[in-house]
């Protein structure tokens, strides 16, 4: 058995039936680069040829008695395909709109812990005779990038890839283990903690005194605290209902911002998603006293690292949403992003994963099911008004069972009392926006998805009028 993690942990014990803790990916192929006409056999022959190269795959989570230790991963005896791989159909005209609709009720219901936390859908009678697939897996298992990373490997670089080596020897599950085993093992690895923790302690107190020095200097003032965020229209407690919204933006305008800004594509991003939240706010009488203050992800992932497990931090950015000229706004960000950075730094990657390794995963059980009954997260001040995740993918082509990848829109979950995820992927020329929002404490969110379109424009007029 392979043993969670802290923080894979907290993502089982903090969902809840109102927010389902998943990552997932819609994409859009063309099959008529295909040598062979579509078919939805032949997708499901691919899949169950590569699954040996997806361990995560087939294996699902087993409870250890009591909550004496975190969960493990073991494999599924009973694992069956049909249960995870899906065909559907959408109602015409098959356009945008309706890809939105299905995959919102996709990621809306939370996925099955007795079996395989994944599941993709096939999806068929897309305008243009274009094929859909709306994959989701749990966030125990992946975080985005390494979500991506799985679901490449059903992907090819050409058309007609060379088949794939079949395995040396046909799948054989290890057996489960018993109740007593698995307690058994979960008390000499708890017997182990304490050396462990002291050690842990001991390096997230020095941290903690950096950090102190660090947001003592005046020279270089501290990016926001948790729970600093102004209350928004963004938090709120959920319910299980979500909306969907896509946006595609074009890559080389972006590199051109960035370059005449002197910042980073995803400083441009965030005042990309700034625009379009601020232009949403006055839209909906929301309030622009103080600027609203995103969660980053931060993939501190090495390059050779198992993708089938979480390695995540997160910094806190605030979108200067007060400000209204474009650049200005953009040279805000910039800076809020440069302190988060620094700050994390200086924090250390590793030291909330290592904190999280030490919570008895009893106490995470009862915060999930006290979350799970009251939604306390949407009542307190939020630690953020949103989540806004930025990672890059290929930028050369890549196919499915011969048919071309030509859209590719990732998908985040909800969370920590926020009904808004914006994340966003580049592919090709282009990025990607897949906006995820609980419709019931987000007033209109497929608004968002306009002004995304619209905000990037915003920014390479303005960046263009200054410079004549």
């Amino acid at each position: 058995m392979e043993r969670l993690d802290g923080m894979d942990a907290s993502f089982v014990y903090l969902e809840t039936p109102a927010a389902p803790m998943q990552v997932g990916m819609i994409c859009v192929f063309d099959p008529s680069t295909a040598s062979d006409e579509y078919s939805f056999a032949r997708v499901r022959r691919l899949v169950e040829d590569r699954l040996h190269l997806i361990p995560p795959f087939r294996r699902r989570l087993v409870e250890v008695p009591a909550n004496l230790h975190r969960p493990g991963w073991m494999d599924d005896p009973d694992f069956d395909l049909d249960q995870h791989l899906h065909r559907a159909r959408l109602p015409a005209p098959g356009g945008i709109g309706e890809l939105e609709r299905y995959a919102a009720d996709v990621v809306s219901r939370p996925l099955d812990l007795q079996r395989p936390p994944w599941e993709m859908h096939v999806v068929e009678g897309l305008e243009g005779g274009m094929i859909g697939s709306v994959t989701k897996m749990h966030h125990a298992a992946v975080d985005g990038i390494g979500g991506a990373e799985l679901t490449a490997t059903l992907l090819d670089l050409e058309p007609e890839p060379e088949p794939v080596a079949a395995p040396d020897s046909p799948w054989n599950p290890e057996p489960s283990p018993s109740r007593l085993a698995l307690a058994a093992g979960a008390v000499r690895d708890l017997l182990r903690q304490p050396v462990v923790a002291a050690s842990v302690l001991a390096r997230s107190a020095e941290a903690a005194l950096r950090l102190l020095r660090h947001n003592r200097r005046t020279e270089t003032p501290p990016p926001p605290g948790p729970f600093a965020a102004p209350r928004a229209p963004y938090n709120g407690p959920l319910t299980g209902r979500r909306h969907v919204a896509l946006a595609q933006i074009d890559l080389d305008d972006v590199r051109r911002i960035k370059d005449r800004a002197g910042v980073t594509i995803n400083d441009v991003v965030l005042a990309t998603c700034a625009a379009a939240l601020r232009r949403h706010l006055e839209d909906h009488g929301g309030q622009l006293g103080r600027s609203l203050v995103a969660a980053v992800p931060v993939s501190v992932r090495a390059q050779d690292e198992d993708a089938s497990s979480n390695q995540l931090s997160a910094m806190l950015v605030e979108l200067a949403t007060t400000i209204e000229e474009p650049m200005a706004r953009l040279q805000a960000i910039a800076k809020s992003s440069r302190a988060a950075k620094t700050q994390h730094h200086v924090l250390g990657p590793d030291t909330f994963a290592e904190l999280a390794d030490l919570t008895p995963p009893a106490l995470l059980a009862a915060a999930g099911a006290l979350e799970s009954r009251f939604n306390v997260l949407g009542r307190i001040p939020p630690a953020c008004n949103l989540i806004v995740s930025n990672f890059p993918g290929p930028p050369f082509p890549l196919y499915c069972a011969g048919a071309r990848m030509v859209a590719a829109y990732p998908m985040g979950p909800l969370g920590l009392g926020t009904a808004l995820n914006i994340t966003v992927q580049s592919y090709l020329d282009t990025l990607w926006f897949g906006i995820v929002a609980c419709p019931d404490v987000v007033p209109e969110p497929w608004t968002l998805a306009e002004g995304i379109h619209d905000a990037v424009h915003e920014l390479g007029k303005e960046h263009a009028l200054r410079r004549a």
